[in-house]
């Protein structure tokens, strides 16, 4: 039987954006992982997805709900045990451009959390885990003595995953990491971070627009709209079998490499007024933009209810 690595129960992160004003960027969200799996996390951008990783990874402090991590709450903790459990969960950026220190050689930024958290015994030590990582990812040791600037933005992002593996993590945060690159990058880097999951056995959490590349990297698929998830449960029966009218919508516009198909195909339209996650008022946040919307979808916010096999939505007409 698998076992849980993160469990993510009524996670809530808000702003105050000005007098009496506040951002429910994420609104009672909860999830688990299993250990050596992948969570993919999808939503139109705004919708809170890179919120909910970088609150996981504590660079924001929750303000409700709990995060277990491999049994143990991390919802709040000292500075120096958030220091520690950085050496287990690690980040991905998305733009490889910005993530990157443009005054650092690819040898230093890769090096830095080894040097951190006192790793290495010596410099020569530290050397040699610096060019295992770098042939790693598919890059050269001699990569190592030159500045970012020097390299493709396919290569920065390799040079981004060699330093989230440094520590050896047992959880990653994939935040868009391949929607800066190319198409043909993006293969590339998604094939290479499943073959590291099936050789160091890591667990991701995989944000994303790209529907079709998170069906292919998933295990499970979580579905956010304006802070909250509306849809969850095992990836091809979520993509097989969408019951929330926003999944179905988002599912209805992946273009299919099929004419046939495409000839016939009806995108499900999503018009209509966009909520605020600013001071929500009570109901569905989608019901403004939802062909299915009735009374109650206006005056009572829908919790997410099991439809069969795990496979949970929150919808007052499902």
């Amino acid at each position: 039987m698998s076992e849980t690595l993160l469990q993510v129960t009524g996670l809530k992160k808000y702003f105050n954006v000005g007098k009496k004003q506040i951002l429910k960027a994420v609104d009672d969200v909860s999830f688990s992982i299993e250990k050596g799996k992948t969570l993919g996390l999808v939503g139109e951008s705004g919708c809170g997805k890179t919120t909910v990783g970088r609150t996981l990874l504590r660079i924001y402090e929750p303000d409700g709900g709990t995060i277990l991590f491999d049994g143990q709450d991390i919802s709040h903790v000292s500075k120096q045990k958030s220091r520690e459990l950085t050496k287990k969960m690690q980040m991905i950026f998305q733009d490889p451009y910005a993530s990157l220190n443009p005054f650092f050689t690819v040898g230093e930024i890769v090096a830095e959390g080894l040097q951190i958290h006192k790793i290495c015994k010596s410099r020569a030590e530290e050397r040699e885990r610096v060019n295992e990582l770098l042939t790693m990812v598919g890059l050269s040791k001699d990569h190592a003595n030159r500045f970012p600037h020097e390299f493709s933005g396919g290569q920065r992002q390799r040079v981004g995953i060699a330093r989230a593996l440094a520590l050896d993590p047992e959880f990653i945060v994939c935040d868009e990491a391949i929607s800066a690159l190319d198409v043909s990058i993006q293969a590339q880097v998604v094939n290479m971070l499943m073959e590291f999951q099936r050789e160091l056995g890591l667990t991701y959490l995989f944000i994303a627009h790209d529907l079709s590349m998170v069906r292919h990297i998933a295990d499970q698929t979580a579905v956010m709209y304006l802070g909250t998830l509306v849809e969850y449960g095992d990836t091809n029966e979520v993509y097989s079998h969408p019951v929330h009218p926003y999944t179905q919508g988002l599912l209805s516009a992946v273009p299919v490499a099929d004419p046939d198909y495409e000839k016939t195909h009806q995108r499900i339209p999503m018009d209509g007024e966009v909520g605020s996650p600013i001071n929500p008022k009570p109901g569905c946040r989608f019901c403004g933009r939802c062909r299915k919307a009735t009374d109650i979808c206006r005056t009572e916010t829908p919790v997410l209810r099991d439809m069969g096999g795990g496979h949970r939505a929150a919808c007052h007409n499902v």
